[in-house]
């Protein structure tokens, strides 16, 4: 099955699904939990969020789907990381973006 999303390009569709993993608060939230420990992240994230660990687990598989995130299971026992590749690519896509958006800025605005 073609998709819509096929008319685009790659740059467009990647930057859509890295906004998309982030489109949510508890998302970025782990995000940035993550990125405090400056390590991989084993044990339970639901211990420093307000949410339930099946809510945290489907929102660590979006982060995980978007590359946003690696993460391993040993026994009953996952330990997460930030795929900062991934990250940086995000950072680099949304400032390639926002400058394009920019370029076309007119000095009489239309509304």
């Amino acid at each position: 099955m073609i998709t819509k999303a096929a008319e685009f390009s790659t740059g467009l569709n990647q930057l859509a699904n890295l906004a998309k993993a982030l489109s949510h608060p508890a998302r970025i939230q782990i995000l940035k939990t993550v990125a405090k420990r400056k390590e991989c992240f084993c044990g339970e994230i639901v211990e420093v969020l307000p949410l339930a660990q099946s809510t945290v687990s489907q929102h660590l598989r979006e982060l995980k789907a978007a590359g946003l995130i690696k993460g391993e299971t040993e026994g009953l026992r996952s330990c997460y990381c930030i795929d900062w590749k991934a990250v940086r690519k995000f950072r680099d896509l949304s400032a390639k973006f926002f400058l394009e958006l920019e370029r076309h800025e007119q000095a009489g605005q239309c509304c």
